[in-house]
C-alpha cells in the first residue's frame, strides 16, 4: 500500500490519500514480491537480468550485457536500490550488487519466460567468454552453469571438466566431483561420437581420482569410475591414457586384496606396456606384476620383475631425478625385494 502512494506516513500514523479502491492481496510471498517488480515496470529488466547473473552481479557485466547507456542503466540501478530490492557495494563502474533476499532474485527470474531465460543464459556465458577472460580463468564453473541452463550442453561439458581440474588442483575434491559428475549427466544427453567418449574418459578418471581422496581408494564408487574409464578406454584409438586406466584399475583391486583379478590385470598391464614400448609403463607394469605375484606367494617371480622394475627406474632416473613417479616406484620395490 506505502508503494502504491494509496497511503502517506505521518510522525505517528498512517494517512489515506484519497479514497480507498478494492485492493486484491497477493496470497503469497513469492505474488506480493511480483507485484513490487510489476510496479518498478520501467526498470523491472534490469532486475531480471541481473536475477539471471545470480545473487550478486558486478556493473560491469550488466554493462556489457544491457542495452542501455550509462547514465539510464545507473538510475535504473538507483532505482531498485532505493525500493530495497538490492544492495549496492562501491560505485559504478567498479560497483556490484546483491539482491536483498534470495527470494526477490528468484520472482525477477521466475519472470521470465524459459525459453528468454535461456537464451540471456547463453547470452551472458558468450560475453564472458569474449570479454572477462580472467574470470573465465578464475571460476570456469560461472560459464558451466550459464551454458548448462541456456541448454548448451556441448559448451557446458567443457567448462565442467575445467572446473573439475582446478577444483582438484586446489584439493576441493568435493567440489570437485559435483563438477565432473555434472560434466557426465549432460554427456549422456549427447550424441557417442569420439570426442565425446574421450571427454567422458577424462571425466570419469577425474572423479576416480576425487572419489579416492573424499572416500578412500577401495570405495565401490572408485572401482566404478575405473572400470568406466577402462571400458571408455577400448572403443578409443590406442593412447598413453590406455595404460593409466587400467594401472588405476590394477590399484583399485590391489588395495581391495582381490589378488586374483589384480593378477589378471597386471598382466594386461605388462602385456600393454610391451605393446607400447613405453619405458616408464613398462617400469610400473613390472612393478604391478611383482608385487601381486608377491602377494600370491610366487616370489621368484615376483623378484624377476620387482628388479626389472628397479633397473627401469635407475635407468630412468639419470635422466629425470625429480620425476616424483619413478622415486616412488623404485621405493616401492625395494621394500619388497629389500
Amino acid at each position: 500500500m506505502l508503494e502504491s502512494d494509496l497511503v502517506r506516513e505521518t510522525e505517528e500514523h498512517y494517512e489515506l490519500t484519497g479514497p480507498l479502491p478494492p485492493l486484491a492481496i497477493p496470497a503469497t510471498l513469492h505474488d506480493a514480491l511480483m507485484a513490487r517488480l510489476d510496479r518498478l515496470a520501467t526498470v523491472k529488466a534490469v532486475a531480471q537480468l541481473g536475477a539471471v547473473l545470480g545473487r550478486t552481479f558486478s556493473y560491469a557485466w550488466l554493462q556489457a550485457l544491457m542495452p542501455l547507456d550509462e547514465a539510464s542503466l545507473q538510475q535504473a540501478l538507483a532505482r531498485l536500490v532505493a525500493a530495497e530490492l538490492l544492495y549496492q557495494r562501491g560505485v559504478p563502474p567498479q560497483a556490484t550488487y546483491l539482491f536483498k533476499h534470495a527470494l526477490i532474485q528468484d520472482a525477477a527470474y521466475q519472470s521470465l519466460l524459459k525459453s528468454m531465460r535461456q537464451q540471456v543464459h547463453q547470452q551472458i556465458a558468450q560475453v564472458l567468454e569474449t570479454r572477462f577472460p580472467a574470470t573465465v580463468e578464475t571460476q570456469p564453473e560461472l560459464v558451466a552453469q550459464h551454458y548448462t541452463a541456456a541448454g548448451c550442453a556441448e559448451q557446458a561439458v567443457v567448462y565442467w571438466q575445467r572446473a573439475g581440474q582446478q577444483a582438484s588442483d586446489r584439493s576441493a575434491h568435493l567440489e570437485a566431483i559435483s563438477h565432473v559428475t555434472t560434466g557426465i549427466a549432460l554427456l549422456t544427453t549427447l550424441p557417442e561420437t569420439p570426442e565425446h567418449t574421450q571427454q567422458a574418459l577424462t571425466l570419469y578418471s577425474a572423479l576416480g581420482a576425487a572419489l579416492q581422496r573424499t572416500k578412500g581408494h577401495s570405495a565401490p564408487e572408485v572401482g566404478h569410475a575405473y572400470t568406466r574409464a577402462w571400458t571408455l578406454c577400448q572403443q578409443l584409438p590406442e593412447t598413453s591414457q590406455r595404460f593409466v586406466a587400467l594401472f588405476n584399475l590394477w590399484r583399485f583391486y590391489n588395495i581391495r586384496a582381490e589378488i586374483r583379478i589384480d593378477r589378471k590385470l597386471a598382466e594386461q598391464l605388462l602385456t600393454l606396456a610391451q605393446s607400447q614400448r613405453d619405458p616408464l609403463h613398462l617400469m610400473r607394469a613390472h612393478f604391478a606384476l611383482g608385487e601381486t605375484l608377491f602377494r600370491l606367494g610366487h616370489l621368484a617371480a615376483a623378484y624377476d620383475h620387482l628388479t626389472q622394475s628397479l633397473t627401469m627406474a635407475a635407468r630412468h632416473l639419470s635422466h629425470a631425478w625429480s620425476d616424483a613417479e619413478v622415486i616412488g616406484t623404485r621405493v616401492a620395490c625395494l621394500l619388497y625385494t629389500g
